[in-house]
């Protein structure tokens, strides 16, 4: 024991030098870590109040041969002052004809102001039926430009090629314009029937109906009785 005292009196000097070092180097740990918390703490800040716009094409669900183009804001936060630059890359004047048919509306002129979370908005539609050999070689490319909430600038770009609708194809009908076909006949039915339109075919069983069964079947008695007479005797 007086052994390591004596060895801790003589060294005590580098022992207080290492004990420095690593008091120093566990405060440096610590200060990098503190600081990298600080970092993703401020990024995950920015995702929920950062916006993220997608422009897709989108069929019509009870015709696959109407399209649209789809605006939607996929991201956490409001989309600012959002405006729409379009370029024709592929397909000529079919494409030109095509594009100004999807940007005939407001939206696509003056930019929204506003796009909230989760918010949709739609262009015109067109019919693939019509000039399809034209309209299905357009290409065309979206600049859009938009602010978050904290006035962060974004610019994006969204490239539509309709060459990759050939081939699509709609079995059958989708449920749920079914079920909406369903309910509104249903709903008409039921609309006839309170206004008087029509009249609820039924067949109706009365008091005489159920005597004029009693005697078919008490007589069906008597005669199986009188046979079990005839039988025994």
């Amino acid at each position: 024991m007086n052994n390591l005292f004596n060895y801790l009196n003589q060294n005590s000097g580098a022992i207080t030098i290492i004990f420095t070092a690593v008091v120093a180097l566990s405060t440096v740990v610590y200060a990098l870590l503190t600081a990298y918390l600080v970092i993703e703490t401020k990024k995950i800040r920015e995702v929920q109040t950062e916006p993220r716009i997608e422009m897709v094409i989108e069929p019509l669900e009870e015709a696959i041969n109407i399209i649209r183009l789809r605006i939607k804001n996929i991201g956490l936060g409001p989309a600012i002052n959002v405006t729409f630059n379009p370029k024709v890359l592929g397909g000529d004047e079919g494409a030109k004809k095509l594009l100004s048919e999807f940007m005939d509306t407001t939206f696509f002129k003056k930019g929204l102001n506003y796009l909230g979370p989760s918010q949709k908005v739609y262009s015109k539609y067109t019919e693939m039926t019509k000039d399809f050999e034209q309209k299905i070689k357009s290409i065309f490319q979206f600049e859009i430009t938009y602010e978050s909430v904290t006035r962060k600038k974004y610019n994006e770009k969204a490239f539509i090629d309709l060459s990759e609708m050939k081939g699509m194809t709609q079995i059958g009908t989708p449920n749920l314009y079914s079920i909406a076909k369903s309910l509104e006949k249903i709903h008409n039915d039921i609309y006839h029937i309170t206004t008087g339109f029509k009249k609820i075919k039924a067949d109706i069983y009365t008091r005489t109906d159920r005597e004029k069964e009693r005697e078919i079947m008490n007589k069906r008695i008597e005669q199986s009785k009188a046979n079990r007479k005839d039988s025994n005797s």
